[in-house]
C-alpha cells in the first residue's frame, strides 16, 4: 500500500475494534486496520479504503443518524465556529485574506456561514458534496464551483480515503489564494486504539506535521499560521505578503493574546504531541 501523501511504502500499524459507542453500526465492517507511511507518518485506515462506495456512504449515514440522539451527540466535539468566525474577520480586516470570494468546502448545514453573516456581515458560500440545499442562496452547486481566494474546510481532512479527495479541495484555491483547515495534526499519530480521534468510526485519515509540510510543498503553499483559539491552520500560497509575520505579531499585541503563530512551511504547533 502506497502513502496518499508522499507515495512511500505504508505498513500495517495497528488495529481497533469498535465495541463501545459504535458497536452496532460497525458490526458488519468488523475490526479496523490502520497503515502508516514509513516516511511521513501519515496513517490511513486500509479497512475503510477497501470498502465499497455504497458501504462507505451507509456508514456515514448511520453515524450521523446515531448522533441525532442528543446523548450520543455529546460524544463528538464540534468545531469552534465562533472562534473561526472571529479569526476570519481579524484576518480579513488586516488584509491577510480576501473574503470577497470565499468558499466553505464541506460546510455542512452552514453553522459557520450563519455566524459570519449575523455577527460579522461576511458572506460565506457553502459547497457540500453530501448536502443539497438548492433553496438556500448560500449553497453552491458542483457545476458552479470556480476558483476562490479563500477556501475554508472544517473537519474533512480526517475523513478522506483517496488522494482525489484532497485534490478536489485544493483545486478550488486560486493561484495566490489561502486554504484554511480545521483538523487534528500532530507530530506522531499515537499507536493507541483508544486515542480520542479514532472514536468516530468515520475518521479514516490522520496527518502529521511532516506529511502536512510535504503536502504544502506539493501544492505550492509557502507559509502558514496556526490559531489555537479556532484550531485552524491558514496556508498561504507563494507568500507574496512579505509583512505576514510582522502583521501577525502586531495582531497579537493588539489583542494582548497570542492568536496567531507564524512559520515558513507548515506551522508544527503540536510538535510535542
Amino acid at each position: 500500500m502506497k502513502c496518499l501523501i508522499c507515495s512511500s511504502q505504508a505498513k500495517f500499524f495497528f488495529s481497533k475494534k469498535y465495541d463501545t459507542h459504535y458497536r452496532e453500526i460497525m458490526s458488519s465492517i468488523g475490526e479496523v486496520h490502520y497503515w502508516k507511511c514509513v516516511n511521513c507518518g501519515f496513517v490511513l485506515s486500509k479497512t475503510h479504503a477497501d470498502l465499497d462506495k455504497d458501504v462507505w456512504l451507509k456508514l456515514n449515514a448511520d453515524f450521523h443518524h446515531h448522533l441525532e440522539d442528543s446523548d450520543n451527540a455529546k460524544i463528538v466535539n464540534q468545531p469552534p465556529y465562533a472562534e473561526q468566525a472571529m479569526m476570519l474577520s481579524l484576518l480579513s480586516v488586516n488584509g491577510l485574506i480576501d473574503t470577497s470570494r470565499m468558499l466553505d468546502y464541506a460546510g455542512g448545514y452552514g453553522t459557520l456561514c450563519g455566524i459570519l453573516q449575523r455577527y460579522f456581515q461576511i458572506s460565506l458560500p457553502i459547497y457540500d458534496p453530501f448536502i443539497t440545499a438548492s433553496k438556500s442562496k448560500n449553497y453552491v452547486k458542483k457545476e458552479a464551483l470556480a476558483k476562490y481566494n479563500t477556501v475554508i474546510n472544517s473537519a474533512m481532512f480526517e475523513h478522506i480515503l483517496t488522494r482525489d479527495d484532497l485534490e478536489e479541495l485544493n483545486n478550488l484555491v486560486s493561484e495566490d489564494g489561502v486554504l484554511i483547515l480545521h483538523t487534528v495534526i500532530c507530530e506522531n499519530v499515537p499507536k493507541d486504539s483508544s486515542w480520542f480521534y479514532l472514536e468516530p468510526p468515520v475518521h479514516t485519515a490522520f496527518h502529521t506535521n511532516k506529511s502536512m509540510h510535504m503536502l504544502m510543498q506539493q501544492w505550492g503553499y509557502s507559509a502558514s499560521l496556526y490559531c489555537p483559539q479556532s484550531k485552524c491552520w491558514v496556508l498561504f500560497k507563494n507568500n507574496k505578503n512579505q509583512n505576514l509575520q510582522l502583521k501577525c505579531a502586531e495582531l497579537n499585541d493588539e489583542l494582548q493574546s497570542v492568536w496567531f503563530h507564524y512559520k515558513q512551511g507548515f506551522m508544527d504547533y503540536w510538535k510535542g504531541f
